[in-house]
């Protein structure tokens, strides 16, 4: 009786400022931000804890007592998984990365500014995603694998059956998978994406692995990755601006393709438009606040100065839309890389080091908030029914919204107390000595000639294959991530999707997808226990 009175209410969704939903979700992101800090500062790694946070809710829905007899709702699951994972990628990679870099390079008078800079731009950075999902930019249809994971996890243990079988199958080979070192997110998520997207990731994670041993190149310390993301990623940029604010033609409109695209979409090209334009204006706001809490001032001439705001918000804005497209089609975010490309031009345009260390940081804070968002949005996207009811869709969307804006401001709260007492014990996350020794060692003129170079082939790649395979940005991406015999898990799983799709056609389908997903969520689990056992050597 009770678990039909649980199912007859899911057709409202229920929202997370009910107290026990609340408390719940503010527990869930504390665990969540000490996670993240205690893995990114130790291994140098961010897991995504979605699915842990979808596992205790389940577990919390099997205790015998009334109050949590309610998280049998697959909407109350979705709450504490955005929660956890919110609260995860924000306190490690949206706030204790950019204050790490002030901190490893001596400058601890700019960790209070860069901190604040780093918070606001976590919020912006969340913010944009919520406006831009599920329009033409970013649509709600578009893959975002670990969002697809942690929704078949939730339904799996909601229904039961055929479904639960095939994740737990699906999982089972992930976990075994990943023990004996294969990427198994890599190889799920080849059985969900856009397969011509796909293969040119595996193409670029296999250049990347093999450069050396086969061409005695390395297209990392060459700067060669670094140039094809710059040259993808302007063209990328180019392309989405056409998207959105580029007007439908008149013969369009009356055939129909345009508005038959635009009803199926959540965020129309208006929205779209005043999201974006928005979103520039706050990043230019958040730059001008961090020049003058951080006391860059005084360090730089007005026209420098004018120069450092302008370059900050723009980088700022491009390297999440490339996280976010990266993410929605791999599955995987080069945040870490992007970043470094933005400080790469700063060092080049000729910015002081304390300036440097302030745009690493901004430009590190943008990116994972948004594409973790994406993932989080996707999995309630599916279990809401894939946008059947439009109201429940957009409620639900909101719900999950505010629950990752408690989870951020948890996170940001849980950084505050903490940041001092990891960096007591020189606790910084590796990547930060990367970006304080690049930004020590100074820029050449030989770097800036090889990333001008190679940004052209990356251009012709995205401009082949257009905005809706995006293939130069996910080919750089494959080319910045270093992933041993990750581009084998991704190219084998492409090729057994067409044999199995040649074989079995249309039916095949859901059920390669439900067992991707757990591909997917066994990798994560195993990434997510073995990381906490090293801890504990």
């Amino acid at each position: 009786m009770e678990e039909k009175e649980v199912k007859e209410k899911e057709k409202k969704h229920p929202s997370i400022f009910e107290p026990f939903a609340l408390i719940l979700n503010i527990v869930t992101s504390v665990i969540g931000a000490i996670i993240g800090m205690q893995l990114v500062t130790t291994l140098g790694v961010t897991p995504n804890t979605a699915i842990i946070g979808a596992l205790v809710a389940m577990l919390i829905a099997r205790i015998p007592v009334m109050i949590f007899r309610k998280y049998k709702s697959i909407h109350r699951q979705n709450l504490v998984q955005t929660s956890i994972s919110s609260a995860t990628f924000g306190a490690a990679n949206s706030l204790l990365i950019p204050i790490g870099i002030p901190f490893a390079m001596g400058a601890t008078e700019l960790i209070v500014p860069m901190l604040i800079g780093a918070a606001l731009a976590m919020f912006v950075d969340a913010t944009l995603l919520y406006k831009l999902y599920d329009s033409k930019l970013f649509p709600a249809k578009g893959t975002w694998a670990p969002g697809v994971a942690t929704a078949e996890s939730i339904l799996a243990g909601d229904k039961g059956g055929k479904r639960a079988l095939l994740l737990g199958v699906g999982t089972a080979i992930g976990l075994i998978g990943s023990y004996f070192k294969i990427s198994m997110s890599a190889f799920g998520v080849a059985f969900i994406g856009n397969i011509w997207a796909l293969t040119m990731f595996g193409i670029g994670l296999m250049i990347r692995q093999y450069s050396v041993p086969w061409f005695d190149i390395d297209v990392n310390q060459l700067y060669i990755a670094h140039g094809v993301m710059i040259g993808a990623g302007i063209v990328a940029l180019i392309q989405a601006g056409l998207l959105i604010f580029k007007r439908p033609k008149q013969d369009e409109s009356e055939a129909g393709g345009e508005e038959v695209t635009d009803s199926r979409l959540t965020r129309t090209d208006k929205e779209a438009r005043r999201t974006l334009s928005l979103g520039f204006a706050a990043y230019l706001a958040i730059a001008l606040l961090i020049a003058v809490i951080g006391g860059i001032m005084t360090k730089m001439s007005l026209g420098m100065l004018i120069g450092f705001i302008i370059f900050a918000a723009f980088a700022a804005f491009v390297h999440e839309i490339i996280v976010g497209i990266a993410a929605m089609h791999s599955g995987w975010f080069p945040a870490f890389a992007v970043a470094f490309i933005t400080l790469l031009f700063g060092m080049l345009i000729g910015f002081p080091p304390v300036a440097l260390a302030l745009l690493a940081g901004f430009s590190a804070a943008t990116g994972p908030a948004f594409a973790d968002m994406g993932y989080d949005l996707k999995a309630g996207y599916i279990l809401r029914g894939n946008g059947k009811d439009p109201e429940l869709e957009l409620h639900g969307r909101k719900q999950q919204y505010i629950t990752a804006m408690i989870a951020f401001g948890v996170a940001l709260l849980t950084v505050l107390l903490s940041y001092k007492g990891y960096f007591a014990q020189n606790l910084v996350p590796p990547i930060d000595k990367v970006y304080v020794s690049t930004i020590q060692a100074g820029a050449s003129a030989d770097i800036a000639r090889q990333l001008l170079l190679w940004a052209i082939p990356g251009a012709i790649v995205q401009l082949i294959g257009g905005p809706s395979r995006q293939i130069g940005v996910l080919f750089a991406t494959g080319l910045l991530i270093v992933s041993p015999n990750a581009c084998w898990a991704v190219l084998v799983g492409i090729l057994i999707r067409i044999v199995v799709l040649k074989i079995f056609k249309k039916k095949a389908e859901t059920p390669m997808s439900i067992l991707a997903a757990g591909f997917i969520a066994g990798d994560a689990l195993y990434s997510f226990f073995s990381s906490v056992f090293k801890l504990k050597k």
